[in-house]
């Protein structure tokens, strides 16, 4: 695939890859500018970027634009398509900008130039008698979009700000195959048929209320779910040498200027005052990490410090990009901070990588990784940085693992190595990071004394192999359609007695699952046989266990399968304990 550079170059460049698509899909958010203009000269164009999957153009229409009117803009880009028009690029001073806008009545973009430094040169990119400033890149010719589709219609406040214009955001995916928007296509039905959202509903696991939006409220079984992660977590973390530590929820402002955040991640955090004192609710656990290594001194010897904390943080997400228990306000991070030496960095780097992948290898998730490097909005020295980054790089080379350069993502106080697990249907998401971190240590002066009995600053990562376990969890929910691994299902068996002469002895299998810690429900209703198995069915529960007069008579019990095809789904009669020894194999 051939794409256009700002300054007229031309590269190959794979669909494939990161720069691939978003030259593709900012091509095809122009695309569908230039048919809306066509089809309704007086709308304004506003901002159209690539996104992680595909792209959105957000207009003002000067009416109330819905899904319905989709359709037309639709055809009319593929109209525009099939004119194989090819894309020009080419340069004007800021004033000729500023003319050229005001000329063609787009106040959005009159407003982006301005802002812009005097004596800027300003690209634009031409395709037919569409032309809009832009730094590119682009593909060289419409026709090699071979499939687009709109997808939906939402409201958008320009620039964010909801103090600003309510404007018409449209969303849409293209390819460069057909075949490419078949699967994308099938994708989506799959992701909506595993919506952790209606499943947190229909298994009783979660639910969002309006008392509390973003805020997550478990139910039983979710919070069983939920535990069975945490009880993972600290069992493996004790393995490694972790020591377990919390933090409060709330602490002074005074505190998070030091840290950084106030200035760099202020518009995120929840404030309050107490006895005229300003506070802020916890965005994240790293400061409260400072306060406790500082509170005692220590020793080269003491090194690597490996801190863990199961910390409950809050972040103040706007309520357009709230998403269940992938994007919420509130959630526990599984985070751990390890204090360590320089000549340890390597080691402490590899070991979090072999933790992580042991935890992914368990769920059945593969992963990707990629090295994010130092972001605009950041502190610290050039040398610290570059030292981190190499470090890092260091680390994932010598355990020979692949990785992608992620440039100018890192978090304000050093680069991380991010973790992107792949589900069952072929989605990302990233959710563990390593980050390694010169400046806090030097912000809240931390030292130990060292061999040579003279102070020295300690190196810090700060790690997560979840990231938030409740998205985690909502991952899992989808990854797995609510039918999890018998060691993570919050009811591993159901017990059906065939009628209410079995109720006893369904009561006594009860027993002894409460006793071997299995999770079971009884299911003693005065209800047909099959209506309770389609029913569990429903619940996506593993085992049903049927209990009727030869199961009483002979002390065993009858099996049935979740997952079994259609003509195995009863496994047949078994001692009790056998059917125990089997759920025990499983954790």
């Amino acid at each position: 695939m051939k794409v256009l550079q700002r300054d007229g170059q031309v590269m190959e460049v794979s669909f494939d890859e990161k720069e691939g698509k978003e030259a593709f899909w900012h091509t095809s958010a122009h695309v569908l500018a230039q048919a809306v203009k066509r089809l309704y000269p007086q709308a304004k164009c506003a901002i159209g970027p690539a996104i992680e999957n595909g792209f959105y153009y957000d207009f003002d229409f000067g009416f109330s634009f819905n899904e319905e009117d989709l359709g037309a803009i639709e055809r009319e880009m593929r109209r525009i398509i099939k004119e194989s028009l090819s894309l020009q690029v080419y340069e004007l001073p800021k004033k000729d900008a500023l003319f050229y806008m005001e000329n063609a009545n787009e106040p959005f973009k009159l407003e982006m130039i301005r802002e812009l430094p005097e004596g800027e040169v300003i690209s634009f990119y031409k395709q037919g008698d569409y032309a809009e400033f832009c730094a590119g890149p682009h593909i060289v010719n419409v026709s090699h979009i071979k499939a687009v589709r709109l997808l939906s219609v939402a409201g958008a406040y320009w620039r964010g700000d909801e103090h600003n214009k309510m404007l018409t955001r449209i969303y849409g995916i293209s390819f460069p195959k057909a075949s490419m928007m078949d699967d994308y296509l099938h994708q989506l039905e799959e992701a909506k048929a595993r919506d952790h959202r209606v499943l947190g509903k229909e298994l009783e696991l979660f639910a969002l209320m309006d008392e509390g939006p973003g805020l997550p409220f478990y139910f039983p079984k979710g919070l069983i779910l939920k535990n069975l992660l945490i009880d993972y977590w600290r069992k493996i973390h004790v393995r490694e040498g972790y020591q377990e530590i919390s933090t409060p929820i709330m602490l002074t402002k005074s505190l998070w200027e030091r840290s950084g955040h106030w200035e760099h991640y202020r518009d995120n955090m929840y404030v309050t005052s107490v006895d005229d004192v300003d506070y802020a609710i916890k965005p994240m656990n790293c400061p409260g990490g400072m306060l406790v290594y500082k509170s005692k001194p220590h020793s080269y010897r003491e090194f690597p410090i490996r801190c863990g904390e199961l910390g409950i943080v809050h972040r103040a997400e706007k309520s357009g990009t709230l998403h269940g228990l992938m994007r919420a306000r509130c959630f526990t991070q599984d985070d751990a901070h390890i204090f360590m030496r320089e000549d340890q960095v390597l080691s402490e780097i590899q070991g979090v990588m072999r933790l992580i992948d042991e935890v992914y290898s368990k769920f059945g998730f593969p992963y990707e990784i990629e090295l994010s490097t130092r972001p605009e909005n950041s502190i610290g020295s050039d040398e610290d940085w570059e030292l981190a980054t190499e470090s890092l790089k260091a680390a994932v080379e010598g355990v020979g693992k692949p990785y992608k350069i992620n440039e100018g993502d890192g978090a304000f106080y050093g680069p991380k190595l991010d973790f992107h697990v792949k589900d069952s249907i072929g989605r990302t998401w990233q959710c563990g990071t390593i980050q390694l971190d010169f400046q806090l240590p030097q912000r809240f002066d931390l030292d130990y004394i060292g061999e040579d009995g003279e102070k020295h600053r300690p190196i810090m990562l700060h790690r997560v192999v979840f990231g938030s376990i409740d998205r985690f969890m909502g991952i899992l929910i989808e990854h797995y359609a609510g039918k999890f691994p018998v060691w993570l299902s919050p009811v591993q068996a159901k017990v059906l007695p065939v009628s209410d002469k079995y109720h006893d002895y369904a009561k006594e299998i009860m027993a002894k699952f409460y006793e071997e810690g299995i999770r079971a429900e009884l299911d003693n209703r005065d209800e047909k046989l099959g209506f309770k198995i389609r029913e569990a069915r429903m619940q996506k529960v593993p085992y049903m266990i049927i209990v009727g007069e030869k199961e009483k008579a002979s002390h065993l019990v009858s099996i049935r399968q979740r997952d079994a095809e259609a003509d195995k789904q009863e496994m047949g009669e078994m001692e009790l304990a056998d059917f125990i020894g089997l759920i025990r194999r499983s954790r």
